[in-house]
C-alpha cells in the first residue's frame, strides 16, 4: 500500500488528534500532580496497635511505629 493509497487526514483532523493528544497527556500530568501532593500532605494519624508481641503470634504489629 502506498501514501496514495492511504487516507488524508486534513488540517482539521490533525489538528483534533493534536488537541486530543495534549489533553491526553494534561490528564495524566495533572493525575500525577494530584498523587504527590496527596502523598506529600497527607499525615495518617496513629492507630493503636501492639507495641510488643503478645507471644501469641495470632495478632499483627507495627514492624517499626511511628507513634
Amino acid at each position: 500500500m502506498s501514501d496514495a493509497d492511504a487516507p488524508r487526514l486534513g488540517r482539521r483532523g490533525r489538528w483534533t488528534l493534536g488537541l486530543i493528544g495534549a489533553g491526553l497527556v494534561a490528564l495524566v500530568a495533572v493525575a500525577n500532580a494530584h498523587l504527590v501532593y496527596v502523598a506529600t500532605a497527607s499525615q495518617p494519624a496513629c492507630v493503636p496497635h501492639l507495641k510488643a508481641p503478645d507471644g501469641s503470634g495470632t495478632t499483627f504489629r507495627a514492624a517499626k511505629s511511628a507513634c
